[in-house]
């Protein structure tokens, strides 16, 4: 076009299409880092439905393990004499029930956010990722609640954390990555079958009995601690043991098998949520 033309016609108005993705290739990540402030007022925004309109509001996040824990105290520290590792069992149990109550949180929340958050989905375009991914960090205000009541027990009972303890963020991360890689296939699925949600407590109550919370995991055979490990709930809390409460050794294999796993959970629900994004507006 000549320039005489183009005076004629005005400027050029530049124009951006949106096409869904195809196949297995892009998972567009740097897309979440450009709407980080929309990430940041969504899990805001969850944090306020959460306590909004409650009688107790925040003190939900310590009644809930607190008593969970006394129950554990009784009927499996006293009545069933299930051994602790040497450590007080209330402490013992406590700590394994801050990062179980994190991920079975974030969790539920992640696997029901796209479903919960279908009007939004249908009326603007941002990175779909942001919506699960909020409603994981959103459990971290409930956790850091937790975690001071821990730090009183553990003062009670004259139990001092150990250089270990610099390991803990670590482990509060892997807490999070393993709730939002299952979560991630979760909230895909529920999108296009709404039964889905159902399974959800019946998976989480499973999962509970199957990760050592309520148990040491020295209660394992040796034999059996590596395929043990295929539950990265498992690395998460004895790691987590280990790196409060300073008992002897290391989660050794048994971390780093579920590590493994978190990591194939991961990318692969990246994958299958990126390649069912472009079909979450048209059934949500």
């Amino acid at each position: 076009m000549s320039d005489a033309a183009r005076t004629l016609t005005g400027p050029t108005v530049p124009v951006l299409s949106i096409r869904p993705s195809k196949g297995f290739l892009s998972l567009k990540l740097r897309d979440v880092w450009e709407y980080r402030e929309l990430l940041y007022f969504l899990v805001w925004r969850d944090i306020k439905v959460r306590y909004k309109q409650t009688v107790l509001g925040a003190a939900w996040a310590v009644i809930q393990p607190f008593m969970t824990m006394v129950v554990f105290s009784v009927f499996f520290g006293r009545l069933a004499k299930v051994p602790s590792d040497g450590v007080p069992y209330p402490v013992f149990a406590f700590a394994a029930l801050l990062p179980w109550q994190l991920f079975a949180f974030a969790l539920t929340e992640s696997s029901n956010s796209l479903v919960g958050s279908q009007n939004l989905i249908t009326k603007v375009y941002f990175p779909r990722l942001v919506i699960p991914l909020s409603s994981v960090l959103a459990g971290l205000v409930d956790f850091a609640i937790s975690f001071l009541v821990l730090l009183s027990l553990m003062l009670y009972y004259g139990i001092k954390p150990t250089a270990a303890v610099a390991c803990l963020p670590l482990f509060v991360l892997l807490a999070l990555a393993t709730a939002l890689s299952v979560g991630l296939w979760l909230s895909a699925l529920n999108v296009k079958y709404r039964d889905v949600r159902y399974t959800i407590p019946f998976l989480t109550q499973f999962w509970l009995f199957v990760t050592p919370v309520a148990y040491p995991s020295s209660m394992i055979p040796q034999r059996w601690r590596a395929l043990y490990g295929l539950n990265p709930m498992a690395g998460v809390v004895e790691g987590f043991r280990w790196a409060l409460l300073g008992k002897s050794g290391g989660p050794g294999l048994l971390l780093w098998v579920s590590v493994a796993a978190v990591l194939t959970l991961l990318v692969g629900g990246l994958f299958y949520f990126r390649r069912m994004e472009s079909t979450f507006a048209d059934i949500a």
